[in-house]
């Protein structure tokens, strides 16, 4: 199993107003998950529910209050610093909206390149040429790693942030609301491209979603979060 999580709690202390005293407010409760390699797991549920933090743990962006997760059996938790900056290159995420995910005043190439140059993926005088397979690899062209992306539409700004998150040749991409804000047809032509790039890169998915009909569509499983809880659907 690739992704393995286990009784996984997240907890986080409020404070309602000034001068009240904190109050525990349980967001994950006792999560259990796994994902197999080429698998594309889906995760429905309301706003609020949990579905993004449980996205920031497995990514090392927040730490469980308590439980585990496995990576290809090793202990996320337990990395050591080299073992930490490869697990940033294994798995990657794509956000909701790229217009605010995107440095707006970066040309395209810029943006994948300070990704390749931080990661050591390239040397400079490879660094040219793979951009624009990047770019292509996602249904876009080398002249547009010129452009700003506010010259792109909003299909081609989240064909770019995948691109972004591709750079450094990951194994799993945590997709959080990928198509959200796209119409309906664009929001075919995003999944498309996933699709192939999954069979292409042999890429594993976990798609976190509120539209329950384009994730049956999408995914080869789906459960369900409820106020902290995770349900199998069938």
């Amino acid at each position: 199993m690739l992704l393995s999580i286990s009784n996984l709690e997240k907890d986080f202390w409020v404070r309602s107003g000034l001068g009240k005293p904190l109050t525990k407010v349980e967001v994950l409760k006792g999560i259990n998950l796994t994902v197999a390699k080429g698998e594309i797991v889906g995760i429905l549920g309301d706003s609020g529910s949990g579905k993004s933090t449980l996205a920031k743990i497995i990514l090392r962006l927040l730490p469980p209050s308590s439980g585990k997760i496995t990576y290809a059996g090793q202990d996320i938790f337990g990395f050591s610093k080299q073992e930490t900056s490869l697990w940033r290159k294994k798995v990657q995420i794509v956000l909701q909206n790229p217009f605010r995910s995107l440095p707006p005043r970066r040309r395209v190439a810029d943006i994948l390149r300070e990704v390749i140059h931080y990661h050591h993926v390239k040397n400079r005088a490879e660094e040219k040429d793979y951009i624009a397979q990047l770019l292509r690899l996602v249904g876009l062209t080398a002249a547009d790693g010129s452009k700003f992306p506010f010259q792109f539409s909003g299909g081609e700004r989240q064909r770019v942030a995948i691109a972004r998150s591709l750079a450094v040749n990951p194994e799993f991409l945590i997709l959080d609301e990928p198509t959200s804000n796209l119409d309906l047809s664009i929001q075919a032509q995003v999944i498309n491209v996933l699709t192939e790039l999954r069979q292409r890169l042999n890429l594993t998915y976990l798609f976190i979603s509120h539209d329950r009909n384009l994730a049956a569509y999408f995914c080869d499983r789906l459960l369900e979060m409820k106020e902290g809880n995770l349900y199998p659907l069938n």
